[in-house]
């Protein structure tokens, strides 16, 4: 099944609680969180206070995606506050089986995340143990950035991964994706599709029901 998970970081913060209405009443499936901690990656967003405000005003699915160094430290916590999946980077820890054990023992699915530069096979040891891989599209850290087409390679590499091993793990694309483009990690072999300005420019309505339309296809 493909999903839409808008991001938030694209979201008027003035409006956030009506913007993200919008997007569930418009048929998007997740609400991706991107939760930056100035050190694994440049930029600084937002973390626990926000999500635990939002999990309790909204029952859509939270896509949290935790690009923060030493995931492992708090991980469990973002489960607490209300993430249905907590997807942390491979490059941000040297613990990996700890992060994904703490994640998941607190009742959570667990995501797995690489950056652009990132060798696609790294993630392959991990795939019997998550239940979704995040390929990154773009740099990660800052919204706005162009898809970066190098990277559609390595959506096809892990989906065939995937698909050689009989497993059931998603495969989400973060980064530069908008209607005109979105086919090309659709066909990749993505199933779960970030998506910011793409949403949050403009008429959110339309546009959530625009990118749909086109993951129907």
């Amino acid at each position: 099944m493909n999903i839409l998970s808008p991001s938030i970081l694209a979201a008027d913060f003035w409006q956030l609680g009506r913007q993200i209405e919008q997007v569930r009443q418009s048929g998007a499936q997740y609400l991706h969180i991107d939760v930056m901690d100035g050190i694994f990656v440049p930029s600084i967003s937002f973390g626990m206070p926000v999500i635990t405000s939002l999990r309790k005003r909204t029952d859509i699915f939270f896509d949290v995606h935790i690009m923060i160094q030493e995931p492992e430290r708090y991980a469990a916590q973002f489960v607490k506050c209300g993430a249905n999946m907590v997807t942390f980077h491979l490059e941000a820890t040297e613990h990996i089986q700890e992060t994904i054990d703490a994640i998941r023992q607190a009742g959570a699915r667990v995501g797995i995340s690489i950056k652009p530069g990132t060798p696609v096979e790294e993630v392959f040891p991990w795939l019997e143990q998550v239940d979704m891989v995040l390929v990154m599209t773009v740099e990660p850290g800052f919204g706005g950035q162009k898809y970066m087409d190098s990277c559609t390679d390595k959506i096809r590499r892990v989906r065939n991964a995937i698909t050689e091993k009989g497993l059931r793990v998603d495969v989400e694309i973060d980064g530069g994706v908008t209607a005109e483009n979105i086919s090309v990690p659709l066909k990749a072999g993505a199933n779960v599709i970030v998506a910011g300005s793409a949403v949050f420019g403009g008429d959110i309505p339309t546009n959530v029901q625009a990118l749909i339309k086109q993951m129907q296809v």
